[in-house]
């Protein structure tokens, strides 16, 4: 029996362990909706934009790390694709985007919708191409997957709408050929140049990224011989925290000045699985060691002494046996004492009473005279209250700075966001794909008010699945990260003010959970009421706009620029 092309690409999907594939219907994707309709255990996820659909696809290819799934059909339907699948790409998690085009005779007459998808998708794809002949699948299929899930990134598929229904004349069963990833270490010498230079050292710190996160015994146990602080970057949050003694938190704009300290008062720099991309967070005037799979990655960043190509894992185990403990612990425990007093000074700021006491009613004149809630308490208290098995998402920006200060990675939680693509409104699309990853798993989105409401249409898909999501707001009414760079640069705030609803009456009026937290005595009552109702919430806290996330190494130039920013904003008609 024959099968059309539609069906061979649905039976491939499901033969994958594909369990949902996300877009919005149209006609040059009929064909293939109606297959997945009839298909037992494949489900269409109806989204109501199709940059949710990608970015759902996505977090659950980075969640499970295998195939994610989105659809869009002919001309701005798999535009709207675009902004998901570059986050997917810059993820390096397998996407495949399967895309309707017009009539195969009408391809290249500037028919109504038409759009170049091959063109469209050059940059973000490792493959596209377009589907002309019913007789160039399965081979065209199997290269789109064995592409992404080989290099890691997005394959498009473009497929005419009136293809779909065609039969092949030769349906032969489906063969991708996966075999495992090839585990590589660098040379006996490289070993030993590296192995070299960390027994001379003094003063060693590590920067772990998530490409070192499979090795985490071996990255402790190089932590332990070298006395070494370990700094994370925001991905290697997931597997770092949580029973580590030697972590000193994130370092950047989202860190803290016992990260940057270690790093610049350190003689010998480890990069393990990190292409943290801020150069000016690097120290200057140490040697540097980098291992990564990668060998593009090696030295893009800072100048490398020795850099060393491999599974992280793999050449730790090669490395450690060659190295001499070290006897002087001074630098390690300095950086540890300080994060420690950073994270105390921290817990005090994220106490709903602060601004209740005298040193909190001192600072609350200044920075926060409405008595807003401080986004702190609000990411402190989703933290402790949380199961230790949750899923996070995060919009860029102001979230995150919280999440990355206050939400600890502890037990088996997983975090994702759009950190390499930096997007605003990803936190709303991959909640809803880890929540159809992980029914089971609670699944919390720490949702900025400028990014929730920049795809708010698709908390009706929310509703519409009864996706038990729980959709955090901090709601300060502002752009925020945009804001404090304004600000920092000692420009007077200029378009950053949102005219926001009140977004748990929206959430109400759509059908959801919705709750609003004004008070800061009521915070604690309301995300624990958010965490234990029954299907999907959205807890709208309206947060203090004022709040300033003070860098790990501020420097003159931004304090005063902040100074003569907020001198420029309190003088009648804001001029200095």
């Amino acid at each position: 029996m024959t099968r059309t092309v539609a069906r061979v690409i649905v039976d491939a999907l499901k033969d994958l362990g594909v369990q949902q594939v996300f877009g919005v219907v149209g006609d040059a994707l009929n064909p293939l909706t109606d297959a997945i309709r009839t298909t037992d255990g494949l489900d269409w996820i109806g989204c109501r934009h199709e940059e949710v659909a990608a970015f759902a696809a996505g977090a659950q290819s980075q969640l499970s790390t295998t195939l994610g799934v989105c659809m869009g059909t002919v001309g701005p339907g798999s535009v709207h694709l675009l902004n998901g699948l570059y986050d997917a790409a810059k993820s390096r998690t397998p996407v495949l985007a399967i895309c309707g085009q017009v009539p195969l005779a009408e391809v290249g007459s500037d028919y109504f919708q038409e759009v170049d998808n091959d063109l469209l998708f050059r940059d973000v794809a490792v493959y596209r191409a377009t589907v002309t002949s019913p007789e160039q699948m399965p081979r065209m299929l199997e290269s789109a997957v064995r592409a992404a899930i080989g290099q890691g990134g997005v394959a498009v598929l473009t497929v005419p709408g009136d293809l779909g229904d065609q039969e092949l004349p030769d349906d032969r069963p489906l063969r991708f050929g996966f075999g495992h990833p090839p585990v590589t270490r660098p040379d006996d010498p490289a070993i030993a140049g590296a192995a070299a230079l960390l027994d001379s050292a003094s003063k060693c710190t590590l920067l772990v990224g998530c490409g070192a996160r499979e090795a985490k015994a071996e990255v402790l146990r190089l932590a332990e011989v070298l006395a070494a602080p370990m700094v994370l970057t925001l991905k290697a949050k997931e597997g770092f925290e949580g029973d580590n003694p030697f972590e000193v938190g994130q370092t950047g704009l989202i860190g803290n000045p016992a990260a940057a300290h270690a790093l610049d008062d350190c003689d010998t720099l480890v990069m393990l699985g990190t292409d943290f991309p801020y150069r000016e967070w690097y120290p200057s005037g140490c040697k540097v060691i980098q291992i990564d799979a990668r060998q593009e990655h090696l030295g893009r960043r800072v100048p490398v002494d020795v850099g060393l190509t491999g599974d992280v894992g793999a050449t730790l185990r090669a490395l450690l046996p060659r190295l001499e403990p070290a006897t002087d612990r001074a630098h390690l425990d300095d950086a540890r004492k300080r994060f420690e007093h950073w994270q105390a000074g921290q817990r005090r700021l994220a106490d709903p009473a602060h601004d209740r006491r005298p040193v909190g009613k001192l600072r609350a004149a200044l920075d926060n005279r409405e008595h807003d809630i401080r986004p702190e308490a609000l990411a402190a208290a989703v933290d402790a209250l949380a199961a230790d098995d949750a899923v996070f998402t995060s919009d860029t920006g102001m979230a995150t700075v919280w999440l990355s200060r206050f939400v600890s990675m502890r037990g088996s939680r997983r975090l994702i966001g759009s950190y390499n693509l930096g997007s605003m409104a990803s936190a709303m699309p991959q909640a809803i794909g880890a929540q159809l990853w992980a029914p089971d798993r609670q699944t919390i989105a720490f949702c900025g008010d400028g990014g929730l409401s920049m795809l708010l249409g698709d908390l009706m898909t929310v509703r519409t699945y009864r996706l038990p999501v729980k959709l955090v707001v901090f709601d300060n009414r502002r752009l925020g990260m945009v804001k404090l760079e304004q600000e920092q640069a000692g420009l007077e705030e200029f378009g950053t003010e949102l005219d926001n609803p009140d977004f748990a009456a929206v959430a109400r009026a759509l059908g959801l959970t919705g709750i609003r937290v004004t008070d800061p005595a009521e915070l604690h009552a309301g995300v624990r009421r958010a965490l234990e109702t029954p299907g999907p919430v959205v807890l709208d806290v309206l947060t203090n706009p004022e709040e300033l996330a003070v860098p790990g190494k501020p420097t003159v130039a931004q304090g005063w620029g902040y100074a003569m920013a907020k001198v420029k904003e309190l003088l009648p008609g804001g001029e200095g």
